[in-house]
Formats: C-alpha cells, structure tokens, sequence
C-alpha cells in the first residue's frame, strides 16, 4: 500500500468520525492557585463543532486518493 492509499485511508475515517460526533470537547486548566497547603485548579470545559461539509469534503478527498493509487 502506498503513501496516497494510506492518507486516502486516514481521510475516510476522520472524516467519518466527524460526520458521526460533530462536536468535539475538551477540558483545559485556566487558573491555579497555591495558597499555603491549598491548591485550587479551574478547569474549563469548551467544545468545538465541526461543519458536515469539512467531513464530506474529507471522505470525498479520500475516497479520490484511494481510488487514484497510481
């Protein structure tokens, strides 16, 4: 298998799992503090959407680049 087919590969399935779970979210510290033998963290939750033309236009990539090994 080429380097073409395996990216044509990758491209199905990322733009499959965006297709099937179009939000992505993720936790991320903003804040620390240390008072004394105290430790606070914040932690923030944010959440991304990708858009169903990003994971068509993905499965359309790499089906083209499976399709076309030569």
């Amino acid at each position: 298998m080429n380097l073409k087919a395996l990216a044509g590969l990758v491209l199905i399935a990322l733009g499959s799992s965006s297709l099937a779970w179009p939000d992505l979210s993720y936790t991320r510290s903003t804040h620390d503090a240390k008072l004394g033998p105290l430790e606070f963290t914040l932690k923030q939750k944010e959440s991304i959407h990708v858009p169903a033309w990003v994971g068509l236009t993905a499965v359309a990539v790499g089906t083209l680049l499976v399709w076309r090994r030569k």
